[in-house]
C-alpha cells in the first residue's frame, strides 16, 4: 500500500513547481484517485465528481495507447490541449499516474513537464510502489 504522508508531501511539492500548474491528482490504474490538489486560490472548472469521471477515462485511454508501445516506445506523457486549460497525463509505473492540469495560456510545457515534473517523478518513483504481499510473521 502508498505511503499517504509520502502521497500529500509529494503532492505539494509538485504543485510548487510551476506557477501553471493548476491542478494535479495521483490515480492507480484502475482510474481511482488516490489523492488531488488544487492551485492555492484556484476556482476549479470541474467537480471533484468529474474528476473522477475524467480520472477513469484517462485509464481507458491509456491501455489503448500501450497497445502499440512496441513500435513506438513507452508514453513519456499524453496532452490534450482544451480552450480553457491543458491536460496532461505521466505514467509514474504500471500502477499510478500522474494527472495534470496546466493553465491554457502557458507555451513552454514540455520544458515544465520534462524538467521539473518528469524530473521529480524519476526522483520519487521509488516510493510509488504496490506491496500486495502481507508479511507473514
Amino acid at each position: 500500500m502508498i505511503d499517504y504522508t509520502f502521497l500529500y508531501a509529494f503532492s505539494k511539492q509538485l504543485l510548487n513547481l510551476d506557477k501553471s500548474i493548476r491542478w494535479m491528482a495521483i490515480s492507480d490504474k484502475f482510474g481511482i484517485i488516490l489523492n488531488a490538489q488544487y492551485r492555492e486560490g484556484l476556482k476549479p472548472l470541474l467537480t471533484q465528481e468529474q474528476n473522477e469521471e475524467y480520472a477513469l477515462s484517462t485509464m481507458t485511454r491509456h491501455k489503448t495507447r500501450t497497445r502499440f508501445e512496441s513500435k513506438t516506445g513507452k508514453v513519456i506523457y499524453a496532452f490534450g490541449r482544451y480552450e480553457k486549460l491543458n491536460r496532461v497525463t505521466i505514467p509514474i509505473n504500471d500502477n499510478y499516474f500522474l494527472l495534470l492540469t496546466l493553465d491554457v495560456e502557458e507555451r513552454n510545457y514540455d520544458e515544465i513537464l520534462m524538467k521539473k515534473v518528469i524530473s521529480l517523478i524519476e526522483k520519487e518513483r521509488h516510493n510509488f510502489v504496490v506491496d500486495y504481499i502481507k508479511n507473514k510473521g
